[in-house]
């Protein structure tokens, strides 16, 4: 399933040969703006548009300006919210967000500046954009950052263009259920491999829209399309069948983060099983985050799953710099 801003950048490609397009990326946002940085939106000149800037408070207003007339410098920053375009169109809890809005004609510049960023989110790669307010963009290398971010210093702005994280969930379950929502909630795009008829049946009716449900054994889904550097995966079952095979082809994956949910005592128990019978390294060991998530103590699903979602959203912003035996959150089983 293409991510939504996959879909935003194959439906530009759809419209660039024919005719203009406005690319918006969300660049900043205070309070409860809906739509994290790097979110992207394109319209054409006929009002048609993919992608979302804020889940729908303010894109009439910006179709209505955009057929007004406005919005034709080749970059520009607009601002919806408090203090923006738009009071009469207050985000949720009062939260602001910054866009950049690039023009691009119908010329092959525009097909070929739209393709290096679909390039991109196909391999899991990012690109460092260079632009200066009002101009085209001036710089699009390859980055070295996995994920979106922006600094701007008056009109010279710098962004890194990336494919949003993804978290892969292996097995249903209530923890499974509340660390998809924190995940959705987080901007993740969210998977989860399930082919047990009875869990299906008990969980696949409460889970988020937003998520992608694969009916399939979640050693065998990854073995067949793997995980890029931008994945986290998360075993979270209890059953060893499941997450011992999880982990034993999640390893010889990209992904930035792989744990597995269990006491201290069953991941030392795991620990074992891997080190005897699949033959890991301690390198590879020392990947796997067993027992899964911060130590906040957490007891209830709900907790579980936050703790687990606050040590993925640490690595992927910092990076794993702190060792994963200390970063353990006791789960009972």
């Amino acid at each position: 399933m293409q991510s939504l801003n996959s879909r935003v950048i194959s439906q530009a490609l759809g419209w660039i040969e024919q005719q203009p397009v406005w690319l918006c990326t969300v660049i900043k946002t205070w309070g409860s703006a809906p739509r994290a940085v790097g979110s992207l939106l394109v319209a054409n000149q006929h009002g048609n548009v993919c992608g979302s800037l804020s889940g729908g408070c303010v894109e009439e207003d910006f179709l209505a300006r955009l057929q007004a007339g406005q919005y034709r410098q080749a970059s520009q920053v607009i601002r919806y919210g408090d203090g923006g375009l738009a009071p009469d169109r207050p985000l949720p809890c009062g939260g602001s967000l910054e866009v950049l809005i690039e023009y691009l004609p119908s010329d092959t510049q525009s097909l070929a500046y739209l393709q290096r960023h679909a390039a991109a989110l196909a391999d899991g790669s990012a690109l460092s954009k260079g632009l200066t307010l009002p101009n085209r963009c001036r710089m699009l290398a390859v980055s070295e950052d996995s994920v979106a971010t922006v600094m701007r210093d008056g009109d010279q702005l710098t962004l890194t263009f990336a494919a949003a994280p993804g978290v892969l969930i292996a097995g249903l379950s209530a923890v499974a259920l509340c660390c998809s929502e924190f995940a959705v909630a987080l901007g993740f795009e969210v998977t989860v491999c399930e082919n047990r008829p009875e869990v299906l049946r008990d969980y696949a009716s409460s889970l988020n829209a937003a998520v992608q449900l694969i009916e399939q054994f979640p050693a065998k889904f990854i073995e067949t399309h793997g995980c890029r550097r931008h994945c986290a995966v998360v075993s979270l079952t209890h059953d060893p069948r499941i997450d011992d095979l999880t982990l034993m082809e999640a390893i010889h994956t990209d992904a930035f983060y792989i744990g597995v949910i269990g006491s201290h005592r069953s991941s030392d128990k795991r620990r074992e099983r891997l080190r005897t019978i699949a033959e890991f390294t301690e390198e590879q060991l020392n990947r796997v985050h067993a027992p899964i998530g911060l130590a906040i103590g957490s007891k209830t699903p709900a907790e579980i799953a936050l703790a687990v979602m606050a040590d993925i959203v640490m690595h992927k912003n910092r990076g794993p710099q702190t060792s994963p035996q200390l970063l353990t959150a006791v789960c009972p089983g």
